[in-house]
This record gives structure tokens, C-alpha cells and sequence, in this order.
């Protein structure tokens, strides 16, 4: 029987689907580990770089922020945080978090970014506040780009969130670390087909959610797919609807 069938084998036997230890646990608990992150990661980054793609300013800082993140190991990171935090969750959830940042910062700059300086113009020259600027106008543009780099995020945190096992009894990571120390080659192939298809899986759910953003939130005047003018909300409807008639201006 060769490492794959019995990896099946293994994932097959019913006393691998109960108890603390048991397949759907292992599950929620590296969903749950992966939300966390990406979640915290998103409070920090996407209200930073939609402030910075607003102000048109900062693609040195973005570009250094998001360069030196990507080029610090995630390991040798969980390994400075459990050294100095201990045992316990908090160390790969800060690696994890750390992790996120650059795709979410990068995304929600460029987003924001590349949308139509005549519009956040002509949203002003109506009356709209700055804050309504970007809640209104600049935001729902950017989002089919924001979910991008939400994507990217969340697939990097759950192909990696198996570390956190390194310092804490959580997660998928359990059966390849387990597996390791026992010699259960089995186990930890089991546990990897499982991280593929959780990962498998979150990125079909954000590739729609970003094609249904896409749709949604279509660039003013152009359907996102064929170039026609297709639906917009009503605020952005009515602004690019006075920009391009000239009736106001930026």
C-alpha cells in the first residue's frame, strides 16, 4: 500500500472524525485561527491604505511596508514571538497577522488608487464630504480590488496557519507535527490533502465573491467584463453622469 492510499486510509477511519482531537475540530479550529488573523490584519491594513490611496500618497511607504513584511520568514518570526510570548496561541497569531498585512495594505491602495480622479472630484464638487468621498464613491470602485488582496491574504494564512500547532495544541498543524514525531507519514500526508482543500475551497468562495464585487461595482460607464456601460450604484451613476457632462467640475 503506497503513502497515498494509506493517507486515505487514515482519513477514512471514523475515529478520526471525533472527539477533541478529531478531524472537524482540527477544521474549525484552523478556520477559526485564520479568520482571526486575516481579520485583525484588515482592521490595521484596509482603512490605511484606503486613507493612502485617498490622499494619492505614500507608494514608497506602501511599497517598503509590503517588501519588507513579505521578506520576513513566518517561521523564524513564530519562533522570536514564542521565544518571547511562550506557549499558546498569541505568538503565530501575531506571525499570521504579520503575514496578511501586505497583501491587504497593497490591495486596498491600489484600489483605491486607481480609481478616476474625476470622480472623488466631482463628488466633492456635489457636496459630498471627504468621508462620503470614500464610503460612497472611492470604496465600492475599489472593492472587486480589495477582495483581491483579501484573497491573496486569506490563502496564505490558511496554507500557513499550520504552524500555529508550532506553539499551541490548535489547528490542522497538530497532525503534521504529531505525525512528524511519530513517524506517521500517513497522518501528515492526511493533514496536508486536508490543508490543500480547505484552501482549495476558501479560494472558490472569494473568487466569486470578488467576480460578484466585480459586477456589482463595475468602473463607471464600462461592464467589468465586456466594456459596456453596465450597473453602478446610484451615487456613482449620478456623479460620472455630471463629470462627463461637464456640469460640474473637480
Amino acid at each position: 500500500m503506497n503513502l497515498f492510499a494509506e493517507a486515505i486510509a487514515w482519513l477514512a477511519d471514523p475515529t478520526h472524525w471525533s472527539g477533541p482531537g478529531g478531524i472537524p475540530t482540527r477544521v474549525g479550529q484552523h478556520l477559526l485561527i485564520t479568520f482571526a488573523a486575516v481579520a485583525i490584519a484588515a482592521i490595521v491594513s484596509i482603512p490605511s491604505g484606503v486613507l493612502i490611496g485617498h490622499l494619492r500618497r505614500g507608494a514608497g511607504f506602501i511599497g517598503a511596508i509590503t517588501g519588507a513584511a513579505r521578506a520576513i520568514p513566518t517561521l523564524g518570526l513564530l519562533t522570536l514571538f514564542g521565544l518571547a510570548l511562550g506557549i499558546g496561541l498569541t505568538a503565530p497569531l501575531l506571525a499570521l497577522v504579520i503575514l496578511a498585512i501586505p497583501s491587504l495594505l497593497a490591495g486596498a491602495y491600489a484600489g483605491v488608487q486607481a480609481v478616476d480622479p474625476d470622480l472623488p472630484g466631482a463628488a466633492r464638487a456635489i457636496g459630498m464630504s471627504p468621508l462620503q468621498v470614500v464610503g460612497r464613491v472611492e470604496f465600492p470602485l475599489a472593492l472587486p480590488v480589495v477582495v483581491g488582496g483579501l484573497r491573496a491574504a486569506t490563502l496564505q494564512v490558511v496554507a500557513t496557519a499550520t504552524l500555529a500547532a508550532y506553539t499551541s495544541n490548535l489547528g490542522l498543524g497538530r497532525y503534521l507535527f504529531a505525525g512528524l514525531k511519530s513517524r506517521d507519514y500517513a497522518q501528515m500526508l492526511a493533514g496536508a490533502l486536508i490543508v490543500a482543500v480547505l484552501a482549495l475551497v476558501l479560494e472558490l468562495a472569494l473568487a466569486a465573491c470578488q467576480r460578484l464585487a466585480a459586477r456589482r461595482f463595475a468602473r463607471p460607464g464600462s461592464h467589468p467584463r465586456t466594456g459596456r456601460r453596465g450597473a453602478r450604484s446610484t451615487d456613482t451613476t449620478a456623479i460620472a453622469t455630471a463629470a462627463s457632462r461637464k456640469e460640474v467640475t473637480p
